[in-house]
C-alpha cells in the first residue's frame, strides 16, 4: 500500500507531463491526447520494468544530472510550442482546422526525460519492493498497475482542465492560458537545469 501511495503522491503533483495534459484540456484537445496519456504510461511501464528488474545498475545517480539536462531542453521546446500556439474559438456554425495534438511520442520522450519520473521509480523499485518481497512476476504486476496510475495523471489534469475549458469561450483567455502554461513549463525546466547544475 506505502508502494501505491508514495507513486500517487509524486506522480499526481505538478510537473511538466501533467501541465502539458492540463494545456490540452483547456484548449479543447482532451480527447485528441489520449496517445499522450498512453505514452506517459508506456515510458513508466518501461522505467519500472527496467529498474525493476535491474536495480540501479542501469542508471546510477551520477547519471541523474544528465537526464536532468535533457529532460529540461526538451521541457524547453515544449514551453515554447505551447506559449506561441494560438487557440481559435470558432464562432456558431464555423469550423477550424484541427490544431496540432500532443502525441504518443511525445508522451514517452518527455516522460523518459522526465526526472521527476525517474525520481519516482527509482526508490520503489530499489527500496519498496524488495522490502515487500515483490519478486519475479509480481515486479511485472505491480509495474502495470503503476503505469496504469501514471498515465492517469495527465489525464486527470487534462479533464480538470477540459472542465474549466468549456467555461471559457474568449481566445483572449486561451491564449493568456497558453503563455502561462509555457512560463509554468519554462519553470519546469529551470529546475531541471538547476538540478542539472548544482550536481556538477
Amino acid at each position: 500500500m506505502d508502494i501505491f501511495l508514495y507513486a500517487f503522491s509524486v506522480m499526481y503533483s505538478p510537473g511538466p507531463v501533467n501541465l502539458m495534459g492540463l494545456n490540452a484540456g483547456l484548449t479543447g484537445k482532451f480527447r485528441r491526447s489520449m496517445g499522450f496519456f498512453a505514452g506517459v504510461g508506456c515510458a513508466m511501464l518501461v522505467l519500472f520494468i527496467l529498474f525493476g528488474y535491474t536495480g540501479e545498475a542501469v542508471i546510477s545517480h551520477a547519471a541523474l544530472p544528465y537526464i536532468s539536462l535533457v529532460g529540461g531542453v526538451y521541457t524547453l521546446y515544449l514551453a515554447y510550442q505551447v506559449f506561441t500556439s494560438r487557440t481559435v474559438v470558432p464562432q456558431e456554425g464555423e469550423t477550424t482546422a484541427p490544431q496540432k495534438t500532443l502525441t504518443f511520442w511525445n508522451g514517452l520522450l518527455i516522460q523518459l526525460a522526465n526526472p521527476k519520473g525517474i525520481i519516482a521509480v527509482l526508490p520503489i523499485t530499489s527500496v519498496m519492493l524488495p522490502a515487500a518481497h515483490i519478486t519475479g512476476g509480481s515486479i511485472a504486476l505491480i509495474s502495470v498497475l503503476l503505469a496504469v496510475g501514471a498515465s492517469g495523471a495527465p489525464w486527470i489534469y487534462s479533464l480538470l482542465g477540459a472542465m474549466l475549458g468549456r467555461r471559457i469561450s474568449g481566445e483572449v483567455y486561451f491564449t493568456l492560458f497558453n503563455r502561462l502554461m509555457g512560463l509554468a513549463l519554462a519553470v519546469c525546466a529551470y529546475y531541471m537545469f538547476h538540478g542539472f547544475y548544482v550536481t556538477l
